[in-house]
């Protein structure tokens, strides 16, 4: 006899709440639907569904989140790098406590190698039919930073060499939830011929019909929940294996049945979001001016925070990171996640000063000026001019018409090639292909887990020590 399960899933949302009010329609229309056919559903989200750049999930601490999915009933989620590493350790040990659903993360512990009271490692579901699925979760590598965040974080493939010997004689379905990047979902089919379906995120990939890659089914559903993703699986229940796989996405954008009782929620919730980030942190003395291509006094002020903070010896940022100007007078959390709304954290690397005269010069190309940055943390709309402290960059136009860097000051010595420098900058510089020499650098130092906007606050309000 043949039967056939449904699995739906989002992934990475990114508190981008526009569309939530269509998912919630959708998904309770296809669970009264499959209820009728008498067939199962199970609903998963892969990661980085709470975003610090919605001032509900900064209010709430992510709790909001954890809310919408116990009201649609997940079955089970995993975690991405949103909630593993822009969260306090005290604030994601409680962000998952109401939670009616399990987090399965088999590669995240304390830092006394135990695991986490609101993980487990994975979760055994058993259908009407008596066939077993094991749901297995795993999140991206970013070993580091969840070190300085009090987390030991396992290298994932070792993870799932260990879960899936733990779980694959109790099952006869295995299904990852894989917050590790489109790339390493391949390697994993390839590598882990008992997964039978993996459902990714994290690259935000949209695969519409899904890949199959040695009998193993992917999956991804894109972003911002543009997307639902829907896996059907036809199940031979006498011999409880897979016959046919298939998988789909429903855009979402375009959907007109929405949930009003969860339009009225998320207004509600954003009024009582606006109270709780109106606390005054600080105040402004002068009027802030912002000009993304110009000097400009607020990513001035941001730049000196930067450098004090880390204490470096110079500091850099792009003028981008800031999104609004700032007027004369007191200065809520509210003003400062609406002006610097990034999960972006300080750090200070150390460079040669010809690598730094690299960086430098390629920060002050037009087209890295003008560039429209997707991801990284950056949560604005163009990168900017770099801004710097205790750098002085000499440009002249010459014959082709424009703008050269001629000279390099550092706290007013020309630059010397083979120095060391201590430069106070963002943790986005070193992630990703902006920059390549400062993700390449040997010695890095990161601050976590402030924010941008915390050192903002520290130094509008001019404390004395560090948040």
């Amino acid at each position: 006899m043949l039967e056939t399960v449904h699995l739906y899933h989002t992934n990475d949302l990114h508190s981008h709440f526009e569309n939530w009010p269509s998912i919630v329609q959708f998904l309770k229309t296809k669970k009264t639907y499959h209820a009728e056919q008498q067939e199962q559903m199970i609903l998963l989200d892969i990661g980085d569904h709470a975003d610090r750049f919605h001032p509900i999930t900064e209010a709430t601490k992510g709790k909001a989140n954890v809310h919408l999915l116990n009201h649609l009933q997940y079955d089970a989620v995993t975690i991405g790098n949103n909630e593993g590493i822009t969260f306090s350790h005290d604030d994601l040990d409680m962000l998952y406590e109401d939670a009616q659903f399990p987090v399965i993360l088999s590669n995240l512990y304390t830092e006394l190698g135990e695991r986490p009271k609101w993980v487990v490692p994975y979760h055994i579901l058993t259908l009407h039919n008596g066939t077993k699925i094991a749901l297995l979760g795993v999140t991206v590598f970013y070993e580091k930073f969840y070190e300085l965040l009090g987390w030991k974080v396992k290298d994932p493939f070792q993870s799932l060499t260990e879960t899936i010997q733990q779980v694959k004689d109790q099952v006869d379905i295995i299904v990852l939830m894989s917050h590790l990047g489109i790339s390493d979902d391949e390697i994993i089919a390839n590598e882990f011929p008992d997964i039978d379906v993996i459902i990714g995120g994290h690259t935000h990939h949209v695969l519409p019909e899904g890949k199959e890659i040695n009998q193993t089914l992917i999956a991804g559903a894109g972003k911002y929940g543009r997307y639902i993703g829907h896996i059907s699986l036809t199940i031979d229940t006498e011999e409880k294996k897979i016959i046919t796989h298939k998988a789909t996405v429903y855009p979402m954008d375009h959907e007109k049945e929405v949930c009003e009782e969860t339009i009225q929620w998320l207004q509600q919730t954003s009024l009582e979001s606006d109270q709780i980030l109106s606390e005054v942190v600080g105040t402004s003395r002068e009027n802030l001016s912002l000009d993304w291509f110009q000097d400009s006094t607020f990513p001035e002020l941001l730049v000196q925070a930067i450098k004090e903070w880390c204490d470096g010896e110079v500091a850099m940022v792009n003028s981008g990171i800031i999104l609004a100007p700032l007027q004369k007078g007191p200065v809520t959390k509210k003003d400062l996640h609406r002006i610097c709304p990034h999960p972006i954290n300080p750090c200070k690397v150390f460079l040669k000063g010809d690598v730094l005269k690299e960086v430098i010069v390629q920060s002050r190309d037009e087209k890295m000026e003008q560039l429209k940055l997707k991801g990284l943390g950056f949560r604005g709309k163009v990168m900017g001019r770099m801004v710097f402290d205790g750098i002085d960059v000499r440009m002249k136009v010459l014959q082709d018409g424009k703008e050269h860097v001629t000279d390099i000051f550092i706290n007013g010595e020309q630059i010397q090639a083979d120095r060391i420098y201590a430069v106070a900058t963002i943790d986005m510089f070193t992630l990703g292909p902006l920059y390549p020499e400062i993700g390449h650098a040997e010695k890095k130092i990161f601050y976590m887990p402030e924010l941008l906007r915390d050192l903002l606050a520290w130094k509008l309000g001019k404390k004395s020590t560090k948040l």
